[in-house]
């Protein structure tokens, strides 16, 4: 994995509200925009950005479907992330 992309994963599980959207897609596999609205307790406005923070730091992968965003973990990039981890300890 890329020290950039290591860097953007790391800094988008930073904050504890995106951690919190990893870890009910972990449990529940997928999540719609409104369910994180409703599982925070942000704005719409605020829910984009941090969805946003997560897509591009590669850890979650969106698909639009209508006026639905669905919310899906990319496990690829969490296991590159877990291994480099694993190299640190």
């Amino acid at each position: 994995m890329e020290p950039k992309n290591i860097e953007k994963a790391t800094g988008a599980i930073a904050d504890k509200y995106r951690l919190s959207i990893l870890m009910q897609l972990a449990e529940k596999g997928t999540l719609t925009n409104s369910d994180v609205q409703e599982l925070t307790g942000l704005s719409q406005p605020c829910v984009s950005h941090h969805v946003k923070l997560l897509t591009d730091s590669g850890l979650v992968d969106a698909q639009k479907e209508g006026r639905n965003l669905f919310l899906r973990l990319n496990k690829q990039t969490l296991s590159d992330l877990g291994d480099f981890l694993k190299t640190l300890g």
